[in-house]
């Protein structure tokens, strides 16, 4: 008996032998996925403009986007929806990206409006309920791709892409990856206003069918505006198009190594030095009269911790340790989280004083600074970006975090009063 035993003992030894390498290896050998997605192509041209087709900017930009991944991240398994000019079927292109896996979608396209009106500036987008007519305008058009597909009434359960009643689904669609979503479109705007210098259109939200069949954090890309004389130079340049695929390649660097500190605590993901910015946030003055500018990158992320439909809804307040305790509206600048309480002379304060901290979901968030003065805030925002380059600025009131989008937008109207 203690021989079988033994016996057995050494057999199950020499095959955890044989086995855990390859367990090991297929632990360390999963690879961060992701799909770029070339918006229209074939006999979809998409948006057309004076001197060029959406379809060849969209393309461009996405293989130069993929030749930076490819060249940088050997830890990235890059999928393509396309590499050449065909047609690919919306409810395939979101197929490809669920076969594959993946981590991220990123599907790329160029805006245009009719009626030769302009506008300038790129916005990027996620799945949901467009709020304005405008928006809807860019769902339908992006979504009348379907249009090209002989049985799309049958493979889209009769959705009509021209019809603002069958956007009505939208409403009701719950999301798991839309905070991902939107904070990765939070990033891509970053980069848009800061490595592009292009003007800044905000994050938005609609009913793309692209991004409504994709099962992970998804985003849609608008570059700029085909119908715009100066913009579609700019886009079908060299310059253009390369500096706009290093915007988004950027902002995907960021949210891979956050994806990878969030699930193992580490990261070998390096960001480039070139990505440290001056200016984060705008300076809002009484002449000041675009909010959309001012406000609407966050906006979204903002609103999907509060919004009823969602399944992570907030339903206590995150409350600041030292908040001013009145109605007044108190800007702060956040430097960092940790998981744990920081002593006053930790070396992750970098030697600032003052620092005070609030708690939400169990993590330590520390701020500098404090006032009702958005600008002032701001100010000191830009005086520690070198020790603290993801600073932000968040906003309290009666001692409970508040949406920032709407803290700003009221500090905008007393000051112009």
């Amino acid at each position: 008996m203690k021989l079988n035993r033994s016996y057995i003992l050494y057999i199950l030894a020499c095959l955890w032998l044989l086995i855990s390498p390859l367990c090991t290896c297929n632990l360390w050998g999963q690879r961060f996925t992701v799909v770029i997605d070339a918006g229209h192509g074939g006999h979809d041209p998409g948006a057309i403009g004076k001197i060029s087709k959406e379809k060849n900017i969209n393309l461009n930009v996405a293989l130069k986007l993929g030749n930076l991944i490819k060249k940088n991240c050997d830890d990235v398994k890059l999928v393509y929806t396309r590499t050449k000019d065909v047609f690919i079927p919306l409810d395939r292109r979101a197929e490809i990206a669920n076969n594959a896996k993946a981590d991220l979608f990123i599907s790329i396209h160029t805006n245009a409006l009719a009626n030769n009106r302009t506008a300038k500036g790129a916005s990027t987008w996620t799945l949901g309920l467009a709020k304005s007519d405008a928006n809807l305008e860019v769902a339908k058009r992006e979504n009348s791709v379907i249009l090209y597909e002989s049985d799309y009434q049958t493979r889209y359960a009769g959705f009509n892409p021209n019809s603002a009643e069958s956007y009505i689904i939208f409403e009701f669609m719950q999301d798991k990856y839309m905070e991902q979503s939107v904070h990765l479109a939070s990033l891509v705007q970053k980069q848009f206003r800061h490595t592009c210098s292009r003007i800044d259109r905000g994050v938005h939200q609609a009913g793309f069918l692209v991004l409504k069949a994709s099962a992970m954090p998804s985003i849609l890309v608008e570059l700029g505006f085909i119908s715009t004389p100066e913009e579609e130079r700019y886009l079908n340049s060299e310059n253009g198009m390369s500096t706009l695929a290093k915007g988004i390649y950027n902002a995907f660097l960021n949210y891979k190594r956050e994806h990878e500190l969030r699930l193992t605590g580490s990261s070998k993901t390096i960001i480039p030095t070139e990505q440290e910015e001056t200016e984060n946030d705008p300076v809002i003055t009484q002449t000041d009269n675009d909010s959309e500018n001012v406000v609407s990158t966050k906006e979204l992320l903002a609103e999907t911790k509060s919004r009823p439909i969602e399944s992570k809804t907030t339903t206590r307040p995150i409350v600041s340790e030292s908040a001013t305790n009145d109605s007044e509206i108190t800007f702060k600048v956040q430097i960092l989280t940790s998981s744990k309480p920081l002593s006053k002379n930790d070396k992750q304060l970098k030697g600032l004083k003052g620092v005070d901290y609030y708690k939400e979901k169990g993590i330590y968030k520390y701020t500098y600074g404090a006032s009702t003065d958005y600008n002032k805030v701001l100010r000191t925002r830009r005086t520690i970006t070198p020790q603290f380059k993801d600073a932000f600025i968040i906003a309290f009131r009666n001692g409970e975090k508040m949406n920032i989008n709407e803290a700003i937008a009221e500090y905008k109207k007393r000051r112009n009063k």
